[in-house]
């Protein structure tokens, strides 16, 4: 599907790119990335607590992952169906699969649905929240075509409650003028102080690498309260600090405060990552329903309860 739908209005083989493509492959990745096996649930959790990400190898079976990336190819067609110059929904040439649809995540496809119960990943999920009550709020995820030759600058998916600038802009809050939920009218504390309120497992449809598009995460950065560097004033480390190498199949199961980023896709591949997320038990924010009743009636028993 890359060189499909890829390097809309760009050459691949311009000396720019070969050059970027060079510099990344020797300095892209972080320096000591961890993977880990689904059994190493104390393992992960530490160092989920640590950085507020970690990368946990073998979540999907290979008939689970063909079964997804069935999926992705799927939806992602027909985005591309009406987005013929890739101007994409996150930058040129990138999307979030959430944001292409009117609930504002894909739950209603039934190869995310497969998702919210993995018997690799939800005891990770107990052992984090200490509690099989969580709730899981939907899911959706992104991905980017080659010739996404822009970083996306670093953010955090969640905040503090905040008047929302568009109304209309937020699919999961459509009853509120409010962005977010969080809030002490004392101010002392932000959600940043918090223990991990929601979890986000991004899962790897293609082996990751220093070129085609790998996530950046800064670790640590979950609980700081410091201010997000724009990319102009974003260190290099930060911009190097890639999840790769990392294989498909895997699963990238993050804390959404944590600062993240999407960068250049230079190389022929399709670079996709479905996600499913997940509130702590303790937590809500404003959610909207995205699910048909189908679905739902075929889940297990422990995913019907936490998608209550």
């Amino acid at each position: 599907m890359g060189t499909r739908y890829g390097w809309t209005g760009h050459n691949p083989a311009s000396p720019e790119f070969q050059e970027q493509r060079e510099h990344l492959t020797e300095h892209n990745g972080i320096d000591g990335l961890e993977i880990l096996s689904p059994d190493q649930i104390e393992d992960v959790k530490r160092i989920f607590y640590r950085d507020g990400f970690v990368v946990v190898r073998d979540a999907l079976t290979e008939e689970q992952l063909a079964t997804i990336r069935d999926g992705c190819a799927r939806v992602i067609s027909e985005i591309m169906e009406l987005d013929t110059t890739r101007q994409g929904n996150r930058g040129s040439h990138r999307y979030s699969f959430g944001s292409a649809s009117a609930s504002g995540h894909q739950v209603h496809q039934p190869e995310w649905a497969m998702l919210i119960d993995l018997p690799t990943v939800t005891p990770i999920l107990e052992a984090i929240f200490e509690s099989p009550d969580y709730i899981c709020r939907g899911g959706g995820g992104d991905f980017c075509l080659p010739g996404a030759i822009e970083y996306q600058p670093l953010h955090s998916d969640v905040a503090d409650r905040r008047e929302k600038a568009d109304h209309a802009a937020a699919a999961d809050s459509d009853g509120s003028k409010f962005s977010g939920s969080f809030w002490d009218p004392r101010g002392l504390m932000t959600l940043r102080d918090l223990p991990c309120p929601y979890i986000c497992c991004n899962f790897l449809m293609t082996d990751l690498d220093a070129v085609n598009g790998p996530t950046r995460q800064i670790p640590g950065t979950q609980n700081s309260r410091e201010p997000i560097p724009d990319l102009d004033s974003e260190p290099t480390w930060m911009k190097h600090s890639t999840v790769c190498p990392a294989p498909a199949g895997s699963v990238l199961i993050r804390d959404p405060r944590a600062w993240h980023g999407g960068t250049p896709n230079l190389s022929n591949e399709l670079r996709a990552i479905p996600n499913i997320e997940y509130y702590a038990p303790w937590f809500h924010e404003p959610m909207v329903r995205s699910m048909p009743r189908y679905l739902y009636e075929s889940l297990s028993d422990h995913a019907q309860q936490i998608c209550r």
